[in-house]
């Protein structure tokens, strides 16, 4: 049930969703990027949270285990979430997949408007654990909009009085739903090991 082997067979069945999911990222991405000083006043708030954070946990006595614990809890919990809140329409992932693609368009913008170095904030920042933590990101979002849907369809069926064929395809993803999750969970740990250790010290140096 929780093998690679099937993490792929599920992701080639919902290959359609991956890409929406993908260019709903890429769309939150260039409307962050354009609308930088809109967003600003927007995530400003949410930026200065993170910074404290960051601030406390540099200060520990153990700043990369604390960077950890930190980053991976928060990425897994939000993951897994976003497949299982996908139930309600797929609105939830929709909304994270474009905030997510917005506060990136908008970090790359207001570094390149400060004259900063997009290259140290690419390859030292982002790349390193971004390679995995992003497609995971999408990834898990594709689930939840294809949850959504499921959902609604079933909602459908149940109106026109199809409800067993529907029951089915729900019996089928909600199973499929246990194998993505371990994986991205999996995927997840991984960029957070990358974050806490090679990106924490490329930025730190």
């Amino acid at each position: 049930m929780l093998s690679l082997r099937q993490f792929g067979i599920h992701l080639k069945n919902s290959r359609t969703y991956l890409w929406i999911a993908f260019m709903l990222f890429v769309v939150g991405f260039v409307l962050g990027m354009v609308n930088a000083e809109f967003l600003q006043r927007v995530v400003i708030d949410q930026l200065k949270g993170l910074q404290e954070v960051s601030g406390k946990l540099s200060q520990s006595t153990n700043p990369e285990l604390s960077f950890f614990i930190f980053i991976f809890f928060n990425n897994a919990i939000k993951g897994v979430l976003m497949i299982y809140l996908g139930i309600l329409a797929g609105v939830i992932p929709v909304f994270f997949l474009l905030v997510n693609g917005m506060v990136l368009g908008y970090l790359i913008e207001a570094q390149a408007a400060h004259g900063n170095n997009l290259a140290d904030l690419i390859f030292k920042g982002l790349l390193p654990h971004g390679i995995i933590e992003i497609p995971a990101i999408i990834i898990a979002s594709a689930f939840g909009i294809k949850f959504g849907i499921v959902s609604l369809k079933g909602l459908g069926r149940k109106i026109t009085g199809k409800a067993e064929r529907g029951a089915r395809e729900w019996s089928v993803l909600a199973k499929s739903s246990l194998n993505v999750s371990f994986w991205i969970v999996i995927l997840l740990l991984i960029a957070a090991i990358i974050e806490s250790t090679l990106t924490f010290h490329l930025v730190k140096g």
